[in-house]
């Protein structure tokens, strides 16, 4: 049970919902995620580590940047039933679309220090 409530509890904040839905379009680092929901790094990464930590989301490592997608990996019976889920719900919501729209135009070369 401690497992299921972890994943319900990681599902529970607007901001990680939000994240979820923009690694639909793309796959995303740090500095991406920031500009598209404005907060502060340090609250994203928060954010990021409790996504990862019930597999909901794996990191690359490409240099000195990390990029974020969704698990598409299936590790988690909770994942692979509620990723589809998720991507089936809020696709009307304004403020989904809206930061779907962002990312669509955001550049990472323009956004990150390189």
């Amino acid at each position: 049970m401690r497992e299921v409530v972890k994943v319900f509890k990681a599902l529970s904040d607007a901001n990680r919902i939000r994240i979820l839905k923009m690694l639909e379009v793309r796959p995303l680092c740090v500095c991406e995620i920031t500009r598209v929901i404005n907060l502060a790094t340090s609250t994203i990464s928060k954010h990021l580590s409790i996504l990862r930590d019930v597999d909901f989301i794996v990191g690359d490592k490409q240099g000195k940047w990390v990029t974020y997608s969704l698990n598409r990996d299936e590790t988690s019976p909770y994942v692979q039933k509620l990723l589809p889920l998720i991507s089936e719900w809020l696709v009307d919501e304004k403020s989904v679309k809206q930061d779907q729209e962002k990312v669509r135009s955001l550049s990472k070369e323009n956004l990150c220090e390189i």
